[in-house]
């Protein structure tokens, strides 16, 4: 399969080493601290800075003392440059560091956030409220809970695997037929899309993903995949594109990589539910579709200034109406006072923008709250978030096509807002071709005849199951339903009923009596 111009074992064998640790909660236990698995950076830590900057300081005084008593030291990036969104608190990242020359009493195993965080938290005798890990997101948060991988080496995206690939539970959703992804034929036309209004603008769905690949669908014309806040890219623009390159990482075995064509699918799910919007797609996870935690938080904030810039001046920045994120993580102690509110306070600022944002629930098949889609005043919630009137935060699970039930991969729970749409649903793929073979070729008077290759998507069609599709789909429908907007943008009036109109129409599962 086609790979970047250069691309050697070295870049296959280094993009395959897996992003984070998975958190083990029974180390270095604090009391009143209950803690969940999670998958974090073991070298790093997430520090807050907000106006409180003695806070922040006196923090980050403790978190050297904590990792002094494990003979480790703390390094702080370099605080010079300004906020990205002034309206929020910012992070720095301090990185844990070892000694260069072995000394006495240093530590015989590497760093680990987790256990410098819960020493300084009983130390300082505090919950340590503006320090966090820096956590792993996937856009396939899948696997033994929260984030591992099965054996051998790769993952079906949105379902686990196992060895050898059963057929009971979620597993189910891998066979050919059952919604795992497979070619399929589209027959019908494109999407009409209507002249653009003479007054107002389209509405514009921004998807933060793997990027958007090459199809007749996505234009140029209706998607940017390229932008850039005062001349740096936003996102990542390196050639490892899972949307140009089905098969990057792992061994040289024929399979396409698992979240490969995964943004390309979304923005045409967008492009069927709302044919007249603008699409905005911001490649922030490669071909193992994980993300660094301030990777994520940086091109978000970066996507929201622009959107702030154009509220404040239509002829800046760049309009933006709907946030879909197909993407998120778990964290190890999401109660109130117990996580940093970075995530939810960017969020909350495109909301207050009116900008509805759209989640995916997560495809685990569990009740747990996920981030982002649980960061918003759900039934019950402990995490400290209040109702407001901004424009909404909406998690989205996943129907069976029947739209009768609730697809069982899907995650579920209060903070599911409402189930759309999410297995074997249709979209666009890009012109992959992987290393699976049709079973039985039998050419006649010069035809080429075969039966159906399992992984040649040139028709630029497939179907694929999750409700990372779920999501966009939803998203979509709002921008449909909030029609042509002002070029200044909507209200958040406009929005809140634009939402609320959307999610009466989604089917209601059935529910057992």
């Amino acid at each position: 399969m086609d790979q970047p111009r250069g691309w050697t074992w070295q870049d296959r064998a280094e993009g395959s080493i897996r992003r984070g640790t998975a958190l083990d909660p029974n180390v270095e236990p604090v009391d009143g601290i209950r803690a969940f698995p999670t998958a974090y950076l073991p070298d790093r830590l997430l520090l807050t800075r907000d106006a409180d900057r003695a806070a922040s300081d006196a923090e980050l005084k403790v978190l050297v003392d904590a990792a002094g008593s494990f003979g480790w030291g703390i390094a702080v990036d370099d605080e010079s440059r300004a906020p990205l969104v002034a309206e929020i608190p910012w992070f720095v990242r301090a990185r844990i560091t070892t000694p260069d020359e072995p000394v006495r009493g240093e530590s015989p195993v590497p760093p680990d956030a987790w256990r410098v965080l819960q020493r300084a938290r009983r130390l300082s005798r505090t919950t340590m409220p503006r320090t966090g890990l820096e956590h792993v997101l996937s856009i396939d948060p899948v696997g033994l809970n929260p984030f591992t991988r099965t054996n051998p080496f790769t993952r079906t995206n949105p379902f686990t695997r196992t060895n050898p690939v059963g057929g009971a539970g979620c597993d189910d959703y891998l066979q050919p037929g059952r919604g795992a992804r497979q070619p399929v034929s589209w027959l019908g036309p494109a999407p009409a899309r209507s002249v653009a209004p003479r007054k107002g603008r389209r509405p514009v769905v921004a998807v933060l993903d793997t990027g958007c690949g090459v199809h007749d669908w996505l234009p140029d014309t209706i998607v940017t995949r390229h932008l850039d806040l005062d001349g740096v890219p936003i996102g990542l623009s390196d050639d490892a594109d899972p949307e140009r390159y089905p098969d990057l990482y792992g061994q040289l075995d024929g399979e396409i990589d698992a979240v490969a064509g995964h943004g390309t699918f979304i923005a045409g799910l967008v492009r069927q539910a709302a044919p007249d919007a603008d699409i905005v797609s911001v490649r922030v996870a490669g071909a193992l579709g994980v993300v660094d935690e301030s990777t994520f938080l940086t091109a978000l904030a970066q996507v929201i200034e622009l959107l702030r810039r154009h509220r404040a001046n239509p002829k800046t920045g760049h309009p933006i109406d709907v946030l879909s994120l197909s993407l998120g993580y778990y964290h190890e102690t999401p109660a109130d006072g117990l996580f940093s509110l970075t995530l939810h306070a960017l969020l909350q600022t495109a909301r207050a923008l009116g900008c509805v944002v759209v989640c995916s629930a997560g495809n685990d098949a569990i009740d747990r709250p996920s981030f982002p889609a649980s960061l918003w005043a759900w039934p019950s919630a402990d995490n400290g978030i209040r109702p407001d009137r901004d424009a909404p935060l909406v998690s989205i699970g996943a129907l069976n096509p029947s739209a009768q039930t609730v697809a069982l991969f899907s995650n579920v729970g209060p903070w599911v807002r409402a189930y759309a749409p999410g297995a074997a649903v249709v979209s666009t793929s890009p012109a992959f071709v992987g290393g699976e073979q049709a079973s039985s070729r039998a050419d006649v008077d010069g035809l080429h005849r075969e039966t159906l290759d399992p992984d040649d998507y040139r028709g630029g069609f497939a179907i694929w199951s999750g409700t990372s599709f779920a999501a966009p789909y939803v998203a979509g429908r709002i921008a449909a339903q909030l029609g042509t907007v002002p070029i200044g943008g909507a209200t958040t009036d406009a929005a809140i009923a634009a939402t609320a109109k959307v999610l009466a129409s989604l089917p209601t599962p059935n529910v057992q009596g």
